[in-house]
């Protein structure tokens, strides 16, 4: 998936699970683990193993097929392509392509973005900018990989370790890796080196990469929004910089509860009127499988806010909630004793402001 942390097919995840048995995949760590410890191998024996093995960090080995090598005088290359199983990530049948080469003595691995690896930019992720966008993990993963061979070997392992992904600045165009400033490409990432299909995982770790982007660029106001139309038109309303924008779809509550450990000073929850009833009943998750809107409760909200009985009728029996009340107090709860002022915004269709609380301190 993207939502890697930054690279995510976003349109793609929202697609309903599929019912059937699903099958597991592999990173682009990992699979640039394998890619570089061959390539390491090729360097120094001349040889390819292939398939490569490589232990993941729970401690599995694992083996990988080669999809390309190639050895002259000053580098070996070999490559993997990424198969993500069942998930619906952007990066699923990418060619993951490691170039090895020598390193100065003492210098350890070094790590370079090759063509399609993306560039960090922005302070607030956990790699820092002028770096290549290969996160913590994979590069502890090729490190191990690498100090394991050269022992294997008796070979020194000062190596410069380029990783390339062909066509990845493309498919990087679909993932969240430009908001969070990850520049020219995609992101090498994982945490176990195992893909779970249809995971929340991913997408909610990109909901803290771009709080932590935010608040490290000085970001004083966070807007949350539900999907596309009402993200533009929170973004309108408040002259927001694309960095402001949290995409958080429906996980809400891992949204807020990470802002009340994070806070910001102020923060905007904005999504249409199912989404934003559904906050209101008290579901953190909006999903439409997580949780129904409960026709009753709105109805009973509509008459307490003055509606007529007959309207109240109407809205009980409806197929679908087509009006909403604020869903503020439910936020408020969830951030908790933050020095922040929460507003809640509710667009229709067409991105029309239809209902918003004002700016309010939570912990009043």
């Amino acid at each position: 998936m993207m939502r890697a942390g930054f690279a995510i097919n976003l349109g793609r995840m929202s697609e309903e699970r599929p019912s059937s048995h699903l099958r597991r995949g592999w990173t682009t760590g990992a699979c640039a683990t394998a890619a570089a410890r061959a390539a390491y191998e090729a360097l120094i024996t001349g040889d390819f193993p292939d398939p490569v093995t490589i232990a993941l960090p729970g401690g599995t080995r694992t083996a990988f097929a080669l999809a390309l090598q190639g050895l002259d005088r000053d580098a070996a290359r070999a490559a993997v392509i990424k198969d993500a199983g069942d998930d619906p990530d952007v990066t699923h049948g990418a060619l993951i392509l490691a170039t090895v080469r020598r390193g100065k003595a003492g210098s350890g691995v070094e790590f370079r973005a090759g063509p399609g690896v993306g560039t960090v930019t922005r302070p607030g992720l956990p790699i820092p900018p002028g770096e290549p966008a290969i996160n913590p993990v994979p590069r502890a993963m090729i490190r191990a990989a690498i100090a394991e061979a050269a022992r294997l070997f008796a070979s020194p392992s000062d190596v410069i370790v380029e990783i390339a992904v062909p066509g990845g600045e493309e498919l990087a165009a679909r993932t969240l890796n430009g908001r969070l400033g990850i520049v020219g490409g995609l992101s090498i990432l994982g945490t176990t080196g195992v893909v779970i299909p249809y995971s929340c995982a991913a997408w909610i770790h990109s909901i803290y990469s771009g709080i932590d982007v935010a608040r490290a660029s000085g970001i004083e106001h966070i807007a949350g929004a539900t999907g596309a139309m009402s993200e533009a038109a929170i973004r309108a309303l408040h002259r927001l910089p694309e960095i402001a924008l949290i995409d958080m779809g429906d996980f809400v509550g891992g949204m807020l509860k990470y802002l009340r450990k994070h806070p910001v000073a102020r923060i905007t929850v904005a999504g249409g009127f199912a989404k934003m009833t559904k906050l209101g009943q008290g579901l953190l998750d909006l999903h439409s499988r997580r949780g129904s809107v409960d026709l009753a409760w709105l109805s009973q909200r509509a008459v307490e806010a003055g509606a007529t009985p007959s309207l109240g009728a109407r809205l009980r029996s409806a197929n679908t909630a087509m009006e909403a009340l604020a869903a503020w107090a439910t936020a408020a709860e969830v951030l908790g004793a933050t020095p922040t002022a929460l507003e809640i915004a509710v667009f229709d269709r067409e991105g029309a402001l239809i209902a918003r609380t004002p700016f309010r301190p939570v912990h009043s």
